[in-house]
């Protein structure tokens, strides 16, 4: 009678114990909270971080370009970067390792208006060119230009500053280099003045990961990522499984983002968020290396393996 009488007894005592403590863990964002983060915002809202043993905070940055930079000095433990972007800070010097992907495919675009006067990228001959963001953004532009056998120097840049919106409605530029197919293409909807957006991988540009995590080398074993990851991948496909209920979450959890932009943008991102985020595509990463090195923005093509990492 005993033996039966132990199974009950081990769930009172565990029952009477304490939880064990969760393991903090810190991410660093790449930008204000937005749908593009609506797998870290779902995993901990759905309690999928806390499943793991995890406790997360998620911080915005008041410097977009800071979080690569503060986790490799030790002042954080993830950052979300930009696949472009990771090249350039490995450059750097950055003791930086990429162990995830939060989005899979590109999301910047070339976006000019509807009713505008560049029907085709060939139009974009004599046109002025919006930019937020330098460096990267000029190699995109350099690649969709070969494209149609155009070059930098038939088109004129102009810096605005993140207002790229109010500059296309306001005629100051022709078309905007970075703006994203899910915000600034929804937004310019909303304002009454659809936009066209012309994609880099579909114009000279080979196809890279929009958002990934990375870490220091030094937290390459670390039994964290590895369950971060996992949380991750729950919560995605949770929320590709219950897109109405997801949505609703993230909004719940973020009234202020509760508005007609953020809940489009949260449908047009929904089917770009990585199904398997641990996974690795090294040909990927070789082929936009290639890339930059041909736009003169790398010496050579770093070995994936010096700075990837697969967490198990």
């Amino acid at each position: 009678m005993l033996h039966r009488l132990l199974p009950a007894a081990l769930a009172l005592v565990l029952a009477a114990a304490p939880a064990a403590a969760a393991d903090k863990l810190t991410v660093l964002l790449d930008w204000f909270v937005n749908p593009n983060h609506a797998p870290l915002v779902i995993a901990n809202e759905a309690g999928y971080f806390e499943r793991h043993g995890l406790d997360v905070e998620l911080i915005a940055p008041a410097d977009p370009s800071a979080p690569p930079r503060l986790v490799a000095a030790g002042q954080g433990d993830i950052a979300i970067t930009y696949q472009p972007d990771l090249m350039l800070q490995l450059k750097e010097g950055l003791p930086l390792v990429r162990f995830g992907t939060l989005i899979e495919s590109p999301l910047n675009a070339l976006i000019v208006l509807q009713d505008g006067p560049v029907k085709s990228l060939a139009d974009l001959k004599g046109k002025r060119i919006g930019y937020s963001v330098a460096s990267i953004q000029s190699a995109y532009l350099s690649g969709m230009l070969d494209s149609v056998g155009l070059t930098m120097d038939d088109v004129t840049m102009v810096n605005v500053n993140f207002n790229l919106v109010t500059a296309l409605l306001a005629g100051q530029i022709d078309a905007a280099i970075d703006g994203y197919r899910n915000f600034e293409l929804t937004q310019l909807a909303i304002e009454g003045k659809p936009g066209i957006a012309f994609y880099p991988e579909e114009h000279g540009v080979p196809i890279y990961d929009e958002l990934i995590y990375v870490t220091r080398p030094d937290l390459a074993e670390d039994s964290r990522l590895p369950r971060f990851l996992a949380a991750i991948e729950e919560a995605t496909v949770f929320i590709t499984n219950h897109p109405e209920e997801a949505k609703a979450m993230f909004m719940q959890s973020h009234v202020d983002l509760d508005d007609e932009l953020n809940r489009v943008a949260f449908d047009l991102t929904l089917p770009r968020y990585a199904k398997r985020p641990a996974a690795l595509d090294a040909g990927r990463y070789d082929r936009f290396a290639a890339f930059l090195v041909e736009k003169g923005l790398l010496d050579t093509v770093p070995p994936v393996e010096t700075y990837t990492i697969v967490v198990r």
